[in-house]
C-alpha cells in the first residue's frame, strides 16, 4: 500500500496539462505500431489533464507511464486478465452470425446457417432477420427489399411495388404481398453483396423461422424485428408473430431499433430468459417512434434500460474512424452502457469489408481492439464471418504478447512489413522486427558506384517516386532483365537514390480500390545492404535472408561480382564471428547459390518463382546439392480455379524427404488475394498451409498476423484442437457447387525438371562499363543533384523510437 500510494504521488506531481498534445500523441503512436494499447494508456491520462506543459515534459511522462504500466505497477486492469470485461460476470462475448456464415453462402440459407453453426463456437447463435408474409408468417430474409437478396424479380417479373418504409418511397417486391408458399416453393435466396461470389445462388429456398429451429438446431437465436410499424401499415403484428413463436421456440435474444415495438412486449419478457436489445442505426437517422435521432437516444441510456436489457451498435460507435479510414480513439459508450447495467454488442463486422488501416487488412486484430484491449469488452459481436471471432475468442485472447519463438513455421518478412510501410525501408524493417518476424529480408541491387542496396525491384519504376525527379528520362529497356521499360539502380549513384527518390507503398490490389497506409505511402529511408546488416544486429531475429537476382547480368554488364560483394560485406559487418541472426541467401538462379556453396556455410534458399504441382526426383536431388531449403508459391501446394481450392499437392511432402524445409510464398492479408476457402481470413490460410500442409516457414508481407498466429493457444491442440482451428480440406468448397456452375477445370500443374534448374555457372567478374541510360540515347540531367545535407525529422524518429520500444506496444 506504501509503494501505492508513493506511486499516485509521484502520477499526480507529473500529470499535468496533457490534454493539448494527448491527441496528437495517441494518434501517432497509434498510427505507428497499429496496436491500440499506447492510446488506450494515453486515454487514462486524461482524466488528470490541466493546465500546459511543454513536448519535452510529455515525452518522459508517456515513456515513464507506460514503463510503469509494463512493470505492473499500474492497478489499471491489463490484457492479462483472466476473467472477460464483460458486463456478465466474466462470460465471453458472444458471437452472432448474421444469417449465419453470409460472408460466403446467401444469408439466411441453410448452408449460411449450417455451416455458420459447424465452424463456430458452441456458444454462438443465430441471427435471423424476421419479415412476415401476407398470411403472417415470419421468414428470415436479411432485407424488407426482397429483390434485393433473392431472385424474385425473376419469378414474378410483374408484381413490383412502391411503399413507404419509414417515411421514404421505396419500389421493389416485399413479402406482405405473398403468401409464405409463393416464396417458398418458387423464390430463392441470392447473394446480396455483389463483390462475394454468386456461385451459392439460386440453390437455396427462403426459410420461415420454425424451419431454422428444426432444420438447423442452432444453439442460440437472435431475432432481429427491424420494420414493426412498416408491417402495422399493412395490418400485420409483428408483436402476435414475436409472442406466438416464443410459446414454440427457445429465443435468446430479440432485437429492434423501434422503441414501441420494444416497449410493447416488453412486459411479456420480462420474467423470460430472452433478452431485448435495443438496436442503434447510424446516429442522424431518426427512430420512428419517438422521432428523435439515435445519438440523443444514445445520451439516455437509462431511459433504454426501462425496456431492454442490452444494446447493439454500428462498431465506430465504439471505434470511430477519420474520413481517410484511421482509428480514432474509442468512445465511453461500453464503459456508459455497462454503468447502465446495459450489456452492448457490436456490429457490422465482415473479413471482406475495407476496415481501419489501423488493422493491416487483418479482421483478427480489428476483433481483438472491442474484445481484448485491457480496458473494456462488447458483450458481443455481429459478424458475417462467424469462425474469425471464434478464433478470436478461444485462441487469440488474453495470451503473452511478449513472448517470442522462432520454432516452426518461420516468419520471414516480404520487403520488412511491407503491408504496413514502403517496401525495403526503415520504417518497414523496423516495424517488421517489432511485429516479431524471426528473419527479416533484403533484396539486394547495385547501383551505379557499385554500391549494394536493399530494394524491392532492380527497376526503381517499381517503388519509388523517379519518375517525378530529374532522373525520369532514364528510361531504357534492356531485354536481359524485361521488355518494357525501366529505369534501373545501376542507372543512379546511392547519393543521388538517397537525395532525390522516395519510396512508394505498394498496392497490389490497387484494382479493388485496396490501398495500404497511405498516409506513409512515401515515408521511410532507404538502407545500403551495410546499413541493414548493422540494423539486424542486437535485434531478437533468428535470421536474415538477402536475396540475389540479376547476379549474371550485373557480372556481365556492370563488372561487379555480387556474390563476393554480399560475402565481403557480411564479413565487414562481423555476422562471421557470431551464430545468431543466422544468414540465409535466397535466389531464383542456381548458379548464384553454388557460389555461395562453394565459399561459405550459409542457408540457402531455391526460389521456384512459378507454380509447380510436383518435382521429378533428380531435380530435387540437384536442388539439395546447392540448397537448403526452397521457396515455393502458395500455388503449388493448394492450386485453385477461380478463387476455389481444387485440391493439395504432394510437393511439400516431397521436398521434406530430401531433407529440404519449403517455405510458402506470398501470404497477404487483402482478402481478395485469399481463395474463399479461406473466409476472408488470414489466420485460416496461415493454419492451412502450417497444419495442412507442414510447411517449414511463410514469407509474409504482414508479419503481425502470423505472429499472432504462432502465439495462439489453441496451437499444438492435435485432434483436440477446435473446428475452426482445423486446416481447410482442398475441394471441400468446390464439391457444394452445382455442376452448372462449376468454374473451369484447372489445366495441369507444371512439373519442376532437372532443365528448370541446371544452370550454367556465373562469369568470372571483369571491369565493365555501366549500360547508358535512355536506351543509349538519353543524356544525362543538365543539372546534377544537390549533394547538400539530407534532413531528418529528428522529431518523427524520436518518436517512433518510443512508439516501438515498448515490447507490450
Amino acid at each position: 500500500m506504501k509503494n501505492q500510494t508513493s506511486l499516485d504521488l509521484i502520477k499526480e506531481n507529473l500529470i499535468v496539462s496533457l490534454l493539448p498534445v494527448y491527441q496528437s500523441l495517441s494518434f501517432f503512436c497509434r498510427e505507428r505500431t497499429h496496436h491500440p494499447t499506447l492510446s488506450l494508456s494515453l486515454s487514462v491520462l486524461v482524466v488528470a489533464m490541466r493546465g500546459r506543459s511543454s513536448g519535452l515534459e510529455v515525452f518522459f511522462l508517456v515513456a515513464f507511464f507506460l514503463a510503469v504500466q509494463h512493470l505492473g505497477l499500474v492497478t489499471a486492469k491489463t490484457s492479462n486478465s483472466s476473467r472477460w470485461q464483460t458486463l456478465s460476470a466474466g462470460r465471453a462475448p458472444a458471437i452472432i452470425a448474421r444469417g449465419g456464415f453470409s460472408g460466403l453462402f446467401p444469408d439466411s440459407s441453410l448452408d449460411a446457417f449450417l455451416f455458420g453453426v459447424s465452424v463456430s463456437s458452441n456458444d454462438s447463435f443465430l441471427w435471423c432477420d424476421v419479415q412476415l408474409t401476407k398470411d403472417n408468417v415470419g421468414i428470415c430474409v436479411p432485407d424488407i427489399k426482397l429483390d434485393n437478396c433473392t431472385n424474385i424479380a425473376n419469378v414474378y417479373p410483374g408484381r413490383e411495388k412502391v411503399y413507404v418504409v419509414n417515411g421514404v418511397r421505396t419500389p421493389g417486391w416485399f413479402s406482405v404481398d405473398y403468401k409464405a408458399t409463393e416464396l417458398a416453393q418458387s423464390v430463392s435466396l441470392i447473394q446480396a453483396i455483389y463483390s462475394r461470389t454468386f456461385v451459392f445462388d439460386n440453390m437455396f429456398p427462403i426459410l420461415a423461422v420454425d424451419d431454422v429451429v428444426t432444420q438447423v438446431r442452432p444453439p442460440g437465436l437472435w431475432l432481429n424485428i427491424q420494420h414493426d410499424s412498416f408491417y402495422q401499415q399493412h395490418n400485420l403484428s409483428m408483436r402476435s408473430y414475436v409472442l406466438s413463436v416464443f410459446k414454440r421456440v427457445i429465443v435468446n435474444y430479440i432485437s429492434s431499433p423501434e422503441v414501441n415495438f420494444l416497449t410493447s412486449i416488453e412486459k411479456r419478457f420480462r420474467q423470460s430468459t430472452t433478452k431485448l436489445v435495443f438496436r442503434f442505426l447510424n446516429e442522424d437517422i431518426a427512430e420512428p417512434s419517438t422521432n428523435q435521432t439515435y445519438s440523443l437516444l444514445l445520451k439516455n441510456l437509462t431511459f433504454i434500460k426501462t425496456f431492454a436489457s442490452g444494446i447493439l451498435v454500428p462498431k465506430h460507435y465504439i471505434w470511430p474512424v477519420t474520413p481517410d479510414n484511421y482509428l480514432q480513439p474509442y468512445t465511453s459508450i461500453v464503459m456508459d452502457a455497462h454503468k447502465a447495467g446495459l450489456e452492448i454488442f457490436a456490429a457490422d463486422f465482415a473479413n471482406d469489408n475495407i476496415i481501419s488501416y489501423n488493422y493491416s487488412y487483418d479482421p483478427l486484430s480489428e476483433y481483438l481492439y472491442f474484445i481484448d484491449n485491457g480496458f473494456f469488452s462488447v458483450d458481443g459481436v455481429l459478424t458475417d464471418f462467424p469462425i474469425t471471432p471464434s478464433e478470436v475468442v478461444a485462441c487469440f485472447s488474453h495470451i503473452n504478447k511478449s513472448s517470442i519463438d522462432h520454432g516452426r513455421p518461420l516468419i520471414i518478412s516480404h520487403y520488412g512489413a511491407s503491408g504496413d510501410y514502403p517496401d525495403c525501408t526503415d520504417l518497414a524493417y523496423q516495424k517488421a522486427v517489432n511485429d516479431g518476424a524471426d528473419v527479416i529480408d533484403c533484396p539486394v541491387q547495385v547501383t551505379h558506384d557499385g554500391i549494394l542496396i536493399c530494394m524491392k525491384s532492380i527497376d526503381l519504376l517499381d517503388d519509388t517516386t523517379v519518375t517525378r525527379s530529374p532522373f525520369s528520362s532514364y528510361a531504357s529497356i534492356i531485354p536481359d532483365i524485361k521488355r518494357t521499360p525501366g529505369i534501373y539502380t545501376f542507372n543512379l549513384t546511392w547519393n543521388e537514390i538517397q537525395k532525390n527518390l522516395q519510396p512508394t507503398m505498394s498496392a497490389p490490389f490497387i484494382e479493388y480500390n485496396l490501398v495500404r497506409n497511405p498516409r506513409y505511402k512515401n515515408k521511410g529511408n532507404f538502407m545500403t545492404l551495410s546499413e541493414f546488416l548493422t540494423f539486424a544486429k542486437g535485434k531478437d531475429l533468428s535470421g536474415i535472408l538477402i536475396t540475389i537476382e540479376n547476379a549474371a547480368f550485373i557480372v556481365e554488364k556492370l563488372g561487379i561480382g555480387v556474390t563476393d560483394a554480399v560475402i565481403n560485406a557480411i564479413s565487414f559487418a562481423g555476422y562471421n564471428t557470431q551464430t545468431t541472426p543466422e544468414i540465409m541467401i535466397q535466389s531464383t538462379n542456381s548458379s548464384v547459390l553454388k557460389k555461395f556453396r562453394q565459399h561459405t556455410k550459409y542457408k540457402l534458399v531455391y526460389k521456384i518463382d512459378g507454380p509447380v504441382g510436383d518435382a521429378v526426383n533428380s531435380s530435387v536431388e540437384d536442388i539439395k546439392e546447392f540448397a537448403d531449403s526452397v521457396a515455393i508459391l502458395t500455388d503449388s501446394i493448394y492450386p485453385d480455379t477461380q478463387l476455389f481450392i481444387t485440391s493439395k499437392t504432394d510437393i511439400v511432402n516431397k521436398f521434406h524427404r530430401y531433407n529440404l524445409s519449403v517455405y510458402v510464398y506470398l501470404l497477404q492479408n487483402e482478402f481478395v488475394s485469399q481463395p474463399w476457402d479461406y473466409f476472408s481470413d488470414p489466420i485460416v490460410q496461415i493454419n492451412s498451409f502450417v497444419e495442412g500442409a507442414k510447411v517449414d516457414g511463410i514469407i509474409t508481407d504482414f508479419p503481425r498476423t502470423a505472429r499472432a498466429y504462432k502465439r495462439n493457444s489453441c496451437r499444438n491442440l492435435g485432434p483436440k484442437a477446435p473446428v475452426f482451428m482445423e486446416p481447410v480440406e482442398a475441394g471441400d468448397l468446390l464439391q457444394l457447387i452445382p455442376f452448372a456452375a462449376q468454374p473451369p477445370a484447372l489445366a495441369p500443374m507444371p512439373v519442376l525438371n532437372v532443365s528448370n534448374v541446371v544452370e550454367p555457372p556465373l562469369p568470372p567478374v571483369a571491369s565493365k562499363t555501366p549500360p547508358p541510360a535512355g536506351g543509349g540515347t538519353a543524356a544525362p540531367p543538365s543539372q546534377r543533384p544537390s549533394d547538400g545535407p539530407r534532413c531528418t525529422a529528428s522529431l518523427f524518429i524520436s518518436l517512433s523510437m518510443l512508439c516501438g520500444f515498448f515490447p507490450f506496444i
